[in-house]
């Protein structure tokens, strides 16, 4: 049955799961094999020693990987593989370097922060205390959960399409080509903000780019500088994003030893309930903490995602929480406060209160770099997300063209012309627009995780939170509540766009499978992937 297996390129695992009954092993004796095994037919006695020598070896793996799914922390790894027995190597494996643990974690960092840049808004909306308390705590609401996800369902499936190939293993294609279509679009959007805010912290040293044909060309050109790092290799950007990080988060750290004997703990106890403006408040928060499950589109670009991918998601949660409580405590804390002038870019006014004119500068060229990171982290994530479609069949061939960098080629081309096209927005639509869909995809995941814990209870998970059913529902139940609130704030307009864009979504699955069906694109499913729904239709036959 093993050879079977490895010979046809299914899961084992998969297939594990679809024809072992732990209890009663003689059910894979029975198994017939299919392939290869002709000249061992006339010797029954034989077959039958080999065979139940390597179900006893199938079954004591089994319950090894059992036995250590239960308490596991968030940046351990179990030892459980994905692929258990005669492993197939990666499609990917030789398409250029992996991505380390270092670049990983900054990768993260700058798909969910790149810094404290854009946090201002909170004390506006809130004042200092809860301001500090929301970045406290959020993270436990919102950021916690969804980390705790993509470390289970990214080990689980380490592979290119991400969030697409765990919400098709659970709910079908079809929904698995909403979320795709969805999570696409709302990081081009995002992604769009960033050349505009580059060009924002500069306009005040070159005003010719504050609007019109300079500003129009210098968005055109910085787009294009940033694909080519993207086009180049996620090798190179994972070590970019390292060296960008460094930079930006460094001046804070400056900044906060030298405002320690400014500081007046009091400062921090400000807070007025009746004078919340709530919607920029979770929209601030929500903004700041999301896009966890992003990575996920790149593991099969990780040097051993099933160990790597757990600890980079909890380095990163550290990192991410540190990055911004600990400039607003000291933001906060230094200098006398102002609400209204807590907005955007307004760390900077600190910074030069604090220490003069050079921290001012350093603070704006660290907001500039970061939106240079969180550009080419993003494309990234959005580029390889639609190689890893078209590698499931669900987009066309040509998608899953790489370059002689291993890079998705055709994706990030789609993604910078997206890019390109949506950077006329205002910071304010982007968010609102990007928020929106992005709490979609989010719903379908939170759905997809729970079933797959119902549905496919025995599929190895090499990081598994240490939670049951029961707990894996009540976890999502908060991050359920907090997108329902953000997407009940949402304006009338943005709500219109975003329900087209949802719609245009639907219709187009099926017209891609038309297209298909005529043969007018290609489309094929690479053959060394694992088939998804093999565990989940193992599960339900021997519930049958």
């Amino acid at each position: 049955m093993v050879s079977t297996k490895a010979e046809t390129n299914s899961s084992p695992v998969s297939e594990i799961n679809a024809s072992i009954d732990i209890s009663s092993p003689q059910k894979v004796a029975e198994k017939p094999a299919t392939n290869g095994n002709a000249t061992a037919q006339g010797l029954p006695g034989q077959v039958d020693a080999i065979q139940s020598s390597q179900n006893s070896q199938e079954h004591q793996k089994l319950r090894e990987t059992g036995s250590t799914q239960t308490s596991i922390a968030m940046g351990e790894y179990n030892g459980a593989e994905y692929i258990v027995i005669n492993e197939v190597p990666s499609p990917r494996a030789n398409h250029g370097q992996k991505i380390s643990l270092l670049p990983l974690v900054f990768l993260i960092f700058y798909e969910v922060s790149g810094g404290p840049f854009g946090v201002e808004d909170s004390v506006n909306a809130a004042g200092p205390l809860l301001a500090l308390v929301g970045f406290l705590v959020f993270p436990f609401i919102w950021s916690v959960p969804e980390a705790l996800i993509t470390a289970e369902m990214g080990t689980m499936f380490p592979e290119n399409g991400g969030y697409v190939v765990w919400v098709s293993s659970a709910l079908g294609p079809y929904w698995g080509f909403q979320q795709g279509w969805m999570k696409w679009l709302s990081g081009v959007i995002d992604n769009a903000l960033y050349p505009v805010l580059f060009l924002d912290y500069l306009k005040s040293e070159i005003p010719a780019l504050g609007g019109g044909l300079p500003r129009m060309l210098a968005v055109l050109a910085l787009t294009i500088i940033l694909t080519y790092m993207n086009y180049r290799g996620v090798t190179i950007v994972g070590w970019v994003a390292v060296l960008l990080g460094i930079f930006s988060i460094l001046p804070f750290v400056v900044m906060g030893f030298i405002s320690i004997p400014k500081i007046k703990p009091k400062r921090w106890l400000v807070a007025d309930v009746h004078n919340v403006d709530w919607n920029l408040y979770l929209n601030t928060l929500f903004w700041n903490l999301n896009y966890w499950d992003s990575i996920s589109t790149l593991s099969g670009e990780v040097e051993n995602p099933k160990k790597t991918l757990p600890k980079a998601l909890f380095y990163a949660l550290i990192l991410v929480v540190l990055g911004y409580f600990f400039p607003l405590l000291t933001g906060t804390g230094a200098i006398p406060l102002h609400r209204d002038l807590w907005t955007d870019g307004y760390f900077s006014d600190v910074a030069k209160i604090v220490g003069g004119v050079w921290l001012r500068w350093w603070i704006q060229g660290a907001a500039a770099i970061s939106n240079m990171g969180m550009f080419v982290a993003e494309m990234s994530s959005d580029s390889f997300q639609l190689l890893g479609m078209a590698e499931r069949g669900m987009l066309p061939e040509f998608f899953a063209k790489r370059s002689r960098y291993g890079t998705p080629l055709v994706g990030i081309l789609f993604s910078a012309s997206g890019v390109i096209l949506l950077s006329w927005l205002s910071f304010q639509e982007i968010v609102a627009a990007e928020n929106f869909l992005y709490c979609f995809g989010m719903i379908l995941e939170f759905i997809a995780f729970v079933r797959l814990r119902i549905i496919a209870p025995a599929s190895p998970r090499p990081y598994k939170i240490p939670v049951g059913t029961i707990g894996a529902t009540l976890m999502c139940i908060p991050p359920t509540i907090l997108i329902c609130v953000v997407l009940f704030f949402s304006s009338l307009k943005v709500m219109i766009i975003s329900l087209v864009a949802v719609a245009i979504g639907l219709v187009m699955q099926p017209c891609l499978k038309h297209i298909e069906k005529k043969r007018w694109l290609r489309f094929s499913t690479s053959s060394d992937l694992p088939d998804i729904h093999a565990a989940t239709r193992g599960n339900n036959s021997l519930i049958d």
